[in-house]
């Protein structure tokens, strides 16, 4: 395994990565969920600055163990994924390199575009089994979810909120580096 991360093209295995969050219910619990469809690519460039990535999420495809948390997470109160069916990020640039940096770019949330920052770390490369050159990465930011319009609550009897603001994303990466075709 390797630590350099290889230039190229790479498309994210959405079987093998994980797109989370967590958010604070009633003041006491904290609440993870998960996206299950999301695609992606990015691009290493030889010029570590110059490399980009983008992702797209489909809102309703939220999975938290409660079907009805689903649906109301999905529901016009919260993100309303029936108008508003994907989310984006795309990166505007890339500050450091190496082990840890950090990806800047614009997140597209409940159609509210917003600028965010994630710290990247780069877990390692190899080729596997078939040949192919693989990457993995974790990455996190936290954002307040009232910025991008979500914005429904309810106020508990003895004080707070059912869910707080602050929303911690969590990313989970395997790629795959596209294989440049050759024309005959």
């Amino acid at each position: 395994m390797s630590n350099v991360i290889p230039a190229g093209t790479y498309v994210i295995d959405a079987s093998h990565s994980e797109v989370g969050f967590q958010v604070r219910h009633s003041g006491i619990a904290k609440v993870k969920g998960r996206f299950t469809e999301f695609s992606g690519s990015f691009t290493v460039a030889e010029n570590f600055a110059d490399s980009a990535a983008t992702v797209t999420i489909a809102a309703g495809s939220v999975h938290t163990g409660n079907e009805g948390r689903d649906g109301h997470l999905t529901s016009a109160d919260f993100w309303d994924a029936a108008t508003k069916p994907e989310w984006t990020f795309v990166s505007t640039a890339v500050e450091g390199s190496g082990e840890e940096f950090a990806l800047i770019g614009d997140l597209t949330v409940n159609g509210v575009t917003k600028p965010v920052t994630l710290d990247v770390e780069f877990n390692g490369a190899l080729a596997d089994a078939s040949g192919a050159d693989k990457v993995g990465f974790s990455a996190s930011t936290e954002i307040s979810r009232k910025e991008f319009g979500l914005t429904w609550n309810v106020a508990l009897e003895g004080g707070g909120l059912l869910v707080g603001d602050k929303v911690k994303l969590s990313i989970e990466v395997e790629a795959v580096k596209e294989v440049a075709s050759v024309n005959a």
